[in-house]
């Protein structure tokens, strides 16, 4: 899988934009804060339907336009797939693959596939377990279409859940028993369903990432990854049974996968609290690049590789050793600090204020 071009149009800084790919590595150079990350956030769109920075659809949308357009043309297991993605200002946009609309965004889904690298992703250590949760689901939907739905589901019931846990005001009358039943039960049936694809997923990223753990490190380390379910080892339909009057009490479900954790450790010891910033580094690119390798193992195409500034928050030997580790396939790196040693792109663009020039590789 390879992205030939992409084409922009009022999309964040870009009035107007086209880009032309190499099947290889292409790297969008210039200083801070000029459009580079927009060149990767609108190939992320085009994967997902969403900014991989977390931004809202009106934000993507240059300042004075009303709409964006967005397209890129795949080239998907030596199938031509054109993607085209309006975003409105206000208002939901439209998806055409091969102009035929999609009546749905997760029939997008496997068009075209990335995996992002940025510098945020040492949060994926660092931060709250929702970021480990994002990843994981993140993972599950680039393998399948059916975990989006899965995860769909499973939001829907708890938003139904919850609004009626506030209607209720801590108060549990027959009406409100009767239609809790339902949900509670539909929770249990979706969340078990998804803690055990997650929990599946652990299982096979954790030797993925145990080894490029050591590659990127250039040492060995014990590196563990667990997934803890928040009901324990029973079953959840008795968990959500037997939290029902705290949930009514707080006007919140308090048991399910949302509150679940992937507990990450470097040589034993909890990796957010215990491990050096260096290490935390080094796990958060082990986990990106077990996620890309367990995806190419299962499609069988590697997702594009986009690697946001990621080389000016490395050390030259991580940097080296991520260099050497990338997985085979296409990759589009941005950077303001130049190339980084060791990288030997096969197209270059220069880019400042907003518009891109085409300069020689290195």
């Amino acid at each position: 899988m390879h992205l030939r071009r992409l084409w922009l149009r009022d999309f964040r800084c870009y009035e107007q934009a086209e880009l032309v790919f190499d099947e290889g590595l292409t790297a969008l150079l210039g200083p801070n804060g000029h459009g580079k990350t927009n060149v990767l956030e609108a190939i992320g769109y085009l994967a997902s339907l969403s900014s991989f920075r977390g931004a809202p659809n009106e934000a993507l949308v240059r300042a004075g336009a009303t709409q964006a357009i967005v397209r890129g043309e795949v080239d998907n297991a030596g199938r031509s797939v054109l993607i085209e993605a309006e975003i409105n200002a206000v208002g939901r946009g439209r998806v055409q693959v091969n102009k035929q609309r999609l009546p749905r965004a997760r029939d997008l889904l496997g068009a075209l596939r990335v995996t992002v690298f940025s510098p945020d992703d040492l949060e994926l250590v660092k931060g709250g377990p929702g970021l480990r949760r994002g990843f994981l689901d993140d993972t599950l939907v680039s393998l399948h279409p059916r975990y989006d739905a899965l995860r769909s589901d499973l939001d829907r019931v708890l938003r139904q859940r919850n609004t009626l846990l506030k209607q209720a005001g801590g108060r549990l009358s027959d009406d409100v028993a009767t239609t809790l039943d339902v949900w509670d039960a539909k929770l249990a049936e979706s969340g078990e369903a998804l803690a055990a694809a997650r929990t599946e997923l652990v299982d096979r990223l954790r030797p993925a990432m145990a080894g490029a753990y050591d590659r990127v490190a250039g040492r060995h380390a014990e590196v563990a990854a667990v997934y803890q379910r928040c009901w324990g080892d029973g079953s959840l339909a008795e968990a959500v049974a037997a939290s029902r009057r705290d949930d009514l009490r707080r006007g919140l479900t308090l048991v399910g996968p949302h509150r679940d954790e992937l507990a990450l450790s470097v040589g034993a010891l909890p990796a957010r609290t215990h491990a050096s910033q260096g290490e935390q580094r080094s796990l958060a690119l082990a986990m990106r690049l077990a996620s890309h390798e367990i995806v190419l193992a299962e499609t069988g195409t590697a997702p594009v590789l986009l690697l946001d500034d990621v080389f000016s928050e490395l050390d030259p030997a991580r940097s080296d050793a991520l260099l050497a580790n990338l997985p085979v396939g296409q990759a589009v790196l941005s950077s303001a600090a130049g190339l980084p040693q060791g990288a030997q792109p096969g197209r270059v663009y220069r880019v400042e204020h907003g518009h891109l020039a085409v300069a020689p590789a290195a």
